[in-house]
């Protein structure tokens, strides 16, 4: 059995603090979310979206499981993960007239909430060849259009309640840093969509319109090589 020293002890625990300060960015999500810093909100966006793409790589470098076997970082990572990606995008959306008016705009902030609610307590909502199953509650990402491409309430509110209707679909979606299809390719593609998700909130409220559609160009990628695997895995089993 391997030991576990002090300092594999501490770098574990350091990785799970890592993690949890995805939560402190939620606060802070949902704060200036409040004071109409729409800007900042999706800066914090980005941030939170860096340590969810990095912290997995580390837990695994560090041997997390093994070094701090006591705590349960799965279960930390979809804590800061639904605050992250799912209830500070739709206080965003809310708090700053994206979503109709009046009780209508509360109901189409809630669904994603709820739909949410079931997409991360599902036993099976992390394949065994590592996909996401149903749409992975990238409401910051959804958030993050509503915004660049200035859509209405109507369309905004319409965009919810059809991507929380396929979280239930069962649709394998490519899990960029742990899909092993197509890995290489998958990973980069992604980090240059944070890249232009950088670009593109510095220039806001007027980016470039090249800018937008080429990271439009990644969701129409990432949802087609999704939808590819999907087909080309049910058709192997």
């Amino acid at each position: 059995m391997e030991s576990t020293t002090r300092a594999d002890r501490t770098a574990a625990w350091l990785v799970h603090a890592y993690t949890a300060s995805g939560s402190v960015l939620a606060l802070l999500m949902i704060h200036f979310a409040y004071l109409g810093e729409v800007r900042t909100v999706l800066w914090l966006f980005l941030a939170s979206m860096v340590i969810d793409g990095s912290d997995g790589f580390l837990a695994r470098h560090f041997q997390v499981k093994t070094h701090a076997a006591s705590f349960d970082g799965a279960l930390l990572d979809n804590i800061v993960d639904y605050l992250t990606y799912v209830f500070a995008p739709a206080v965003l959306l809310w708090s700053n007239g994206y979503l109709p008016d009046g009780a209508f705009g509360g109901v189409c902030a809630s669904v994603p909430l709820l739909a949410s609610c079931y997409q991360f307590c599902r036993s099976d909502a992390k394949t065994d060849d590592h996909f996401f199953l149903g749409f992975p509650s990238y409401w910051n990402v959804l958030a993050f259009y509503v915004i660049v491409l200035d859509l209405g309430p109507s369309l905004t509110a319409t965009l919810l309640l059809v991507f929380a209707v396929l979280v239930f679909v069962p649709i394998k979606y490519v899990y960029p840093s742990r899909t092993a299809r197509l890995w290489t390719l998958n990973m980069t593609l992604a980090t240059v969509w944070l890249g232009l998700f950088a670009w593109i909130t510095a220039q806001l409220p007027d980016p470039a319109t090249w800018l937008v559609i080429t990271s439009l160009g990644y969701v129409v990628y990432y949802t087609a090589v999704s939808l590819w695997l999907t087909f080309d895995s049910s058709r192997d089993s």
